[in-house]
């Protein structure tokens, strides 16, 4: 019974033993089995038979290689990507196509941020080669490095390709025929083009508001589309294509220098749409980061800097602006400022981006059409929903703005009205009256009225202050509803003192009869409550520019008047033509 029992517990020890002998080993184990191109099959992953070896001298011929297929490995995974090494890569493709190919079958690296040379090998020689280091070698009009294999039915072929790169070695190879190859191209292409139209869009939007607007946001906004744009131009191949081809400064540079722009325009954009005050140590943190930025871009362009150190200070910088930025952007969201929120939401899509983009680098995640352009579709939604906080800050200002006209409005109305009846007080009527005499002329009169209560003083001291009070404001009312709206001005001295300025009157006797329609407005009494209340008006005025052109010249006759009407038994008017004028 024990040796049954044994007998079971060493098999099951050797069948787990068996499997992770199976696990260890390399997952392309099968690798130099060749890739049989059919019919059936337009595209291949050329990774179903890939090997590789490395070449730390960057020395080695294709000459060398061939001598050296039998010691090519496989990779240990097969996800499209190499990760960063520093050395020159070699990888071998054995390639069979049973049957005479309908088109040519196009050996593609859809990425194109890196130098690669693609041989066809036939017979152990070297049948067709294309560099993108050594432009013009029968070459295809591709962003990325390509080539037409000429390949003879059921004859065996090696393709070798040298790849070596400043940055992570991302290697989707693919052999397909010429017309799938070229509609996946298109495709691409089509993406491109609405993305890089869509950033083309916002950038040109940021530009024309900052340039009318004069509010910073925007131009930090410019940089960081500017930025990203460049960057997705130089990372998929599309400058090298188009905008600058053969440009071997451009094809080195435009890449770093897009990144360092939109990282700097990041470190702007951020301060200045989170910073409340740009004194705080969060706004100068905020510009010490882009100033550094800002340094290492022209450090790097003029030569004092080498490429893989400014490209390993991207890579540590990128985080830091949202890092940063991660409190206040919190605060925001606990004061239900949707910026804040926003912001976060940002920050997510683009942190789901780059961790996709580091697992791409990595090896983790294949290399297909969708992780190759997560990056650049992450930066995407960071740019519209970036454009998002732009509308709630500009918003917000605009709210702000109406506040603070909002806030001088009141001031100007508590500086130039009576607190008790709302009317006009002394200092509005000098301004009204000022602006008024400026275009008054013979055709054109201008009539200051005077006026005293009748009768206030009884009443005031019979019903106390308050009804008093009230008794002005319902006089207020009264004379207000007397008067024409458009040209008129009403306004309360103090006491029971009430002056009313009336413009563009055509004759004296217009001016004439103005006053005494005021005086029979008030034939009716006052109700307030259960009383009624009946005051009079005695009434002075003054003409201008007949009598006086002065402010204060119209205002002394018109008191001189009013006086004269007092002592002559009150609820009258009269005018005072200069003769009635008291002694300053």
């Amino acid at each position: 019974m024990l040796a049954r029992h044994w007998r079971v517990h060493c098999g099951v020890a050797v069948t787990l033993l068996c499997l992770v002998a199976t696990m260890a080993l390399p997952l392309g184990a099968n690798a130099a089995s060749p890739l049989v191109l059919t019919r059936d099959r337009p595209q291949v992953n050329a990774w179903e038979a890939i090997t590789i070896k490395a070449d730390p001298t960057y020395q080695l011929s294709v000459q060398d290689m061939l001598s050296q297929l039998p010691a090519f490995e496989a990779p240990a995974q097969r996800g499209g990507s190499l990760g960063v090494h520093k050395a020159a890569m070699w990888l071998h493709i054995p390639i069979i196509a049973p049957e005479a190919p309908r088109t040519p079958w196009v050996v593609n690296i859809g990425y194109s941020s890196l130098q690669a040379d693609i041989y066809l090998i036939g017979h152990g020689k070297v049948l067709k080669q294309v560099s993108t280091r050594q432009p013009g070698q029968t070459q295809m009009s591709s962003r990325t490095p390509a080539m037409a294999l000429d390949l003879q039915a059921g004859q065996a072929y090696d393709v070798l390709i040298r790849v070596q790169a400043t940055g992570p070695l991302i290697l989707p190879i693919t052999v397909g025929e010429m017309p799938y190859q070229m509609h996946e191209a298109l495709r691409e292409q089509m993406l491109q083009g609405l993305l890089n139209g869509l950033a083309l869009c916002l950038l040109m939007y940021s530009l024309i508001q900052w340039v009318t607007q004069r509010e910073p946001l925007f131009g930090f906004y410019a940089l960081v589309v500017f930025g990203s744009a460049g960057f997705s131009l130089q990372f998929f191949g599309i400058g090298d294509q188009f905008l600058w081809p053969g440009n071997l400064w451009m094809s080195r540079y435009a890449g770093l220098a897009a990144g360092l722009i939109a990282l700097a325009g990041s470190f702007l954009f951020l301060g200045a749409a989170l910073a409340d005050n740009p004194q705080s140590r969060y706004a100068r943190a905020m510009r010490t980061g882009a100033a550094i930025t800002a340094v290492v871009c022209a450090a790097v362009m003029l030569g004092w800097l080498s490429v893989p150190i400014a490209i390993a200070f991207m890579s540590l910088m990128g985080p830091l602006p949202s890092i940063i930025s991660v409190p206040a952007a919190i605060a925001r969201v606990r004061q239900k400022d949707p910026i804040g929120a926003t912001l976060l939401a940002a920050w997510i899509a683009y942190g789901v981006a780059a961790a996709l983009m580091v697992c791409l680098v990595q090896g983790w995640v294949p290399a297909n059409f969708w992780t190759l352009h997560s990056f650049q579709l992450g930066a995407t939604v960071d740019m519209l929903l970036f454009l998002r906080v732009m509308g709630l800050r500009a918003n917000a200002m605009r709210l702000k703005a109406q506040e603070a006209l909002h806030e001088r409005d009141l001031m100007h109305s508590l500086a130039h009205s009576d607190p008790l009846t709302g009317l006009n007080n002394r200092r509005g009527l000098q301004q009204a009256l000022h602006a008024a005499l400026a275009t008054c002329s013979q055709r054109s009169l201008v009539a200051v009225y005077l006026m005293d209560l009748d009768g206030f003083k009884p009443v005031n001291d019979s019903y106390g202050h308050d009804v008093g009070d009230e008794l002005l404001v319902a006089v207020g009312q009264r004379l207000q509803a007397s008067v024409r709206q458009q040209t008129d001005l009403v306004a309360r001295l103090g006491g029971d003192e009430f002056i009313i300025m009336a413009c563009h009157l055509e004759t004296p006797q217009q001016a004439e009869d103005l006053g005494r329609a005021l005086l029979r407005a008030f034939d009716q009494p006052f109700g307030l409550g259960n009383l009624r209340l009946k005051v009079g008006l005695t009434i002075g005025y003054a003409l201008a520019p007949l009598d006086s052109a002065d402010p204060q010249g119209l205002i002394r006759l018109a008191d001189a008047a009013m006086y004269a009407g007092k002592q002559g038994g009150k609820r009258s008017i009269r005018r005072n033509t200069g003769e009635l004028a008291l002694a300053p």
